[in-house]
């Protein structure tokens, strides 16, 4: 391997990603495989992750599926404790899985509200919480990258949960850095604008898909390989002096004139 690449590399590593059985989550669980890691896809739906795995391991990598409630630390607990039997603690982890409940605010339940926050900061923070303590005790220290949004910046109308758990991201990100920098770990927040993905690929085709394109100032919207560098970057050892940061990955959005 060429010499300025060898920091990217996550050879020896145990790597976890949270929501990994589609979009963002898939796609990191692949490209993390590739770097070299052993790859833990994790979901509250096993049969999911399970078909993830499997293409791994096909494709010459090491992967496993664990089912995990972010939201539950019993969940989270237990599904460690199957990894550290079979790959050994995690050191990297992938804080990807999270949802929307895309209404206006006038309309959100409580239950609406609560499942969003529940998800996308309290999974968060209780997947660090338990990976951080673990690190901590075998003495290996780490990355954790939290998987946040340009949300967290702007808005959008019918996200204000969503929003608000993002932007709620980046601060906890900050926070949980300068807790745990005396332990050699890190922890950082990547934070994508719009990406196309099964997902979304036809209402990228509505006019209001369109009218959202035009107002990205690359006039594009994002594939995901174009995620590659930025993760890796702070997952690995190349980014070993980035903790609390938030890497903004865009196509510029984010400045787009209001």
């Amino acid at each position: 391997m060429n010499d300025l690449l060898k920091p990217f590399s996550l050879e020896g590593r145990v790597a976890l990603v949270t929501g990994a059985s589609s979009g963002f989550g898939r796609h990191f669980a692949a490209l993390l495989s590739r770097a070299g890691a052993k790859v833990v896809v994790a979901a509250r739906r096993t049969d999911l992750v399970q078909k993830e795995a499997n293409k791994i391991n096909a494709s010459g990598g090491q992967a496993m599926a664990v089912t995990m409630d972010v939201t539950s630390s019993s969940s989270i607990a237990a599904a460690l404790d199957e990894v550290e039997q079979k790959f050994g603690v995690v050191t990297v982890v992938i804080n990807n899985a999270g949802i929307t409940i895309p209404k206006l605010l006038l309309d959100l339940s409580d239950d609406d509200w609560n499942n969003v926050i529940d998800t996308n900061l309290n999974g968060v923070a209780f997947v660090a919480r338990e990976t951080g303590r673990r690190m901590i005790a075998a003495g290996t220290g780490g990355s954790i990258v939290n998987i946040a949004s340009i949300l967290a910046e702007r808005v959008q109308k019918a996200l204000t949960s969503y929003a608000a758990s993002k932007a709620a991201v980046v601060q906890f990100t900050k926070t949980a850095a300068l807790e745990f920098a005396q332990h050699n770990i890190r922890v950082n927040a990547l934070c994508p604008g719009y990406f196309q993905t099964e997902l979304n690929g036809e209402w990228f085709k509505t006019r209001e898909g369109q009218a959202l394109i035009k107002r990205i100032p690359q006039r594009r919207t994002g594939t995901l390989e174009e995620l590659n560098g930025p993760l890796l970057l702070l997952a690995s050892d190349a980014g070993s002096l980035m903790t609390g940061s938030a890497v903004i990955v865009d196509g510029g959005h984010v400045l787009s004139d209001l």
